[in-house]
């Protein structure tokens, strides 16, 4: 059986936290054997990489177009898409689980479709909290509060599909 892919999403304008954060993931991911994937650029993206490739993990980045000189270190391997945010469906959909952490954009777009696709464990640690029109909370991920329990969950879920 191939290694656990695990997609680590979030914002190229990260805050400190949430980089802090992604770079401890990728490092427990890589130790745990998964493949990260993430989308290959800066901010959480690229703290994912470096987290991931510290431990000698392998790092896919899913690029939104096909410039060499906006991927980030650690990557192992590119995916130069040149598909703009449609890349988002490429990553998600490529994933055994799904990690978010913080919040932008584009993060929101990588739940969503991570939510749309179904069938996949979502995991958030300091991410979007989305409500339905009545403004009750939708259960969009499992929610956590550290690095640690967030790969424990993604990994855990991933192994029960």
């Amino acid at each position: 059986m191939p290694p656990t892919q695990v997609a680590v999403c979030g914002p190229r304008h990260a805050a400190a936290a949430d980089a802090t954060n992604a770079w401890e993931i990728g490092r427990l991911l890589a130790e745990a054997g998964a493949t990260v994937l993430c989308g290959g650029g800066a901010g959480v993206m690229a703290a994912v990489a470096a987290g991931a490739s510290s431990a000698g993990g392998l790092v896919i980045g899913v690029r939104p177009d096909t410039d060499p000189g906006h991927i980030c270190e650690g990557l192992s391997a590119v995916l130069y898409t040149n598909m703009g945010e449609a890349r988002n469906a490429i990553l998600v959909w490529s994933a055994d689980a799904v990690i978010v952490v913080g919040g932008s954009w584009g993060t929101l777009s990588e739940l969503a479709l991570a939510n749309r696709r179904g069938n996949v464990p979502i995991v958030s640690i300091g991410g979007w909290k989305i409500l339905d029109s009545d403004g009750e909370p939708v259960d969009s991920a499992v929610v956590t509060s550290s690095p640690q329990a967030a790969v424990e969950a993604a990994l855990s879920a991933a192994q029960r599909r």
